[in-house]
C-alpha cells in the first residue's frame, strides 16, 4: 500500500496544501509586520505547525497581549486537536506506540479531515496520513518564510489570502458532516459565533469559545446517539 497510499496522500493534499501555503503567507506578512524577525517567525512555524494558534499569538503580541495571555488562548484554541487526537486514537489502535507517538504531530485540522475519509474507505493508512501531513508541514514553513521575506510588499486582504483556508477547511469539513452530531456541532458554532459577535462586535473571544463549547456538545451528542442505539 505504500506507494499508492504516497500517491493518492500527494493527490488529495496537494490542493490543500496550496491553499495553506497562501494561509502561511499571510502569517508571515502579519509576523512581519509585528516586529518578528526572519529567524524567529520561520521558526515559530516549524516547532509549532499551528496557523490559527500562530495567527492568534502574533496578533496578540501585536496589541501588547502578556506572554501568559497568548499561552492560555493558545490552549483554548487547540483543544480540538485533543478532540480530534482522541477520534484518531481509535484507528490508530493497532498501531504501534513508536508510530502512534509520530503521528501526534499530524494531529491538526486538515490531516485530521483527510485521514478520517481516507480510512473510513481504505482502512487505516498511516503512509497516507504521514504523506499529506508532511506536505503540508512543508508548505506551512516555506510559505511563512516567504511571508515574513516579502514583508509588507503584498497587502494579503487585498489579494484574498485570508480567505484561503477558511475555504479550504470548509471544503474539507463538509463530506464530514454525516452525522447528527456534526450538524449540531456546526450549528452551536454558528450560533455562538452570531450572538458574541452581536453582544460585542470583532472581540477576540469568540473563535475560543466557539471552538471550545460547540465541539463538547457534539461529543455529548454522539454519545447520546450511540446510547439509545
Amino acid at each position: 500500500m505504500g506507494n499508492r497510499s504516497l500517491k493518492d496522500g500527494l493527490a488529495d493534499g496537494l490542493p490543500v496544501a496550496i491553499a495553506i501555503a497562501s494561509y502561511g503567507v499571510s502569517y508571515g506578512i502579519l509576523a512581519n509586520q509585528a516586529d518578528f524577525s526572519i529567524i524567529v517567525a520561520t521558526v515559530m512555524s516549524l516547532l509549532l505547525f499551528a496557523g490559527s494558534v500562530q495567527l492568534v499569538a502574533v496578533a496578540m503580541y501585536a496589541a501588547g497581549a502578556t506572554v501568559p495571555a497568548i499561552l492560555f488562548a493558545a490552549f483554548l484554541l487547540n483543544l480540538r486537536d485533543f478532540l480530534y487526537g482522541m477520534d484518531l486514537s481509535k484507528d490508530l489502535g493497532g498501531i504501534s506506540k513508536k508510530w502512534r507517538f509520530l503521528s501526534v504531530f499530524g494531529v491538526s485540522d486538515e490531516p485530521y479531515f483527510l485521514a478520517k475519509a481516507r480510512f473510513a474507505t481504505k482502512g487505516t493508512d498511516l503512509p497516507y496520513f504521514f504523506t499529506v501531513t508532511l506536505l503540508f508541514y512543508i508548505a506551512w514553513v516555506i510559505s511563512s518564510f516567504l511571508g515574513v521575506w516579502v514583508g509588507d510588499q503584498i497587502d494579503p486582504l487585498k489579494f484574498g489570502l485570508d480567505l484561503a483556508f477558511p475555504a479550504a477547511f470548509t471544503a474539507l469539513l463538509m463530506p464530514a458532516l454525516t452525522h447528527i452530531a456534526a450538524w449540531v456541532t456546526v450549528a452551536v458554532a454558528i450560533i455562538i459565533t452570531l450572538s458574541l459577535e452581536w453582544l460585542t462586535p470583532a472581540n477576540s473571544i469568540t473563535i475560543i469559545i466557539s471552538a471550545l463549547i460547540a465541539p463538547l456538545v457534539g461529543i455529548q451528542i454522539k454519545r447520546k446517539v450511540v446510547h439509545d442505539d
